[in-house]
């Protein structure tokens, strides 16, 4: 049962004004770090870092807080610390400004700023809650691990992560409609995220198998005549859907060296897709980009 930290974080974060500053950062910085946020209600990079910097500081778990502060309403406190462009952040440590930045930075740099403040900041409960779902996911268990993906998924219904980890369980399912599915929840901020174009790649790998049928005609093709790169193009294809990674890498490493220019570098191409789903971390990844890379490169 996760531990409940919903009071935790409402108490890392609040607004401030004018009068409570002195008390909210100055005396509050003196027992941790506490972050001011400049923003204003018109400002729209306000609103993306908005809940990027506040997810960041509650997964600090109190190694640091957040203040924020509304120009429009209180100009006198920027005006004397001299702040001209907002969004901007600036961290207070014993009383004093430390450090700070200015924009809309992403998550892995806000949370970079803090671990500059206040050392590594470990993984935040639904983080725990995804990486157990992994491991499941990994044993094979893949009922335990949807059950975890879909309870992060109801803490944090945007969350990327979860998102894409479904989807890719349904594609391994064989469930390409619910794979689907889970896709069209993406939010458009997130449909760039790597997780997501992972199982997007791997939904499409999954539909373009479906349509090509049964391995035997492309392996009898290739038998009578090993130059028939279509033929080994799709053997790959159904190869790896149905989970032969490094036979799949091998028929297209193939046609790479023996005629890089087929199809419109299309071997290569497929290749990079099939990289994209499988994750850079993935064994299968590494060994096929260092063997692509010496036939590139020889």
């Amino acid at each position: 049962m996760l531990a409940d930290t919903s009071g935790q974080a409402d108490s890392l974060v609040k607004d401030t004004t004018t009068s409570d500053f002195r008390q909210d950062v100055i005396a509050e910085s003196m027992r941790q770090p506490v972050l001011v946020d400049f923003w204003a209600p018109w400002c729209g990079p306000c609103k993306q870092l908005g809940p990027v910097i506040e997810k960041a500081v509650n997964a600090a778990q109190g190694k640091v807080k957040l203040v924020k502060l509304n120009i429009d309403e209180h100009p006198q406190i920027p005006g004397q610390l001299g702040i001209q462009s907002i969004p901007a952040v600036v961290a207070f440590s014993r009383g004093q400004p430390a450090d700070g930045f200015v924009g809309a930075l992403p998550e892995s740099q806000v949370k970079a700023f803090i671990e500059r403040l206040v050392g590594p900041i470990g993984p935040g409960p639904i983080a725990e809650l995804l990486d157990s779902a992994d491991q499941l996911a990994a044993a094979g268990d893949a009922a335990g691990a949807a059950g975890l993906y879909a309870e992060a998924l109801a803490q944090e219904p945007d969350n990327a992560r979860a998102i894409a980890a479904l989807a890719k369980l349904h594609v391994e399912l064989d469930d390409l409609e619910g794979a689907r599915r889970f896709l069209d929840m993406v939010p458009a901020d997130k449909a760039n995220d790597p997780a997501i174009a992972a199982a997007r790649a791997a939904l499409e790998l999954a539909e373009q198998a479906a349509s090509l049928g049964d391995l035997a005609e492309f392996e009898q093709r290739l038998a009578a005549n090993p130059l028939d790169h279509q033929a080994r193009f799709d053997l790959a294809v159904a190869l790896n859907a149905k989970g032969k990674r490094e036979e799949a890498a091998d028929h297209l490493l193939d046609i790479v060296r023996r005629d890089r220019n087929w199809n419109d570098d299309g071997a290569r191409k497929q290749l990079l897709q099939f990289f994209e789903a499988w994750g850079p971390t993935d064994e299968a990844t590494l060994a096929g980009r260092r063997r692509l890379s010496s036939l590139l490169f020889a």
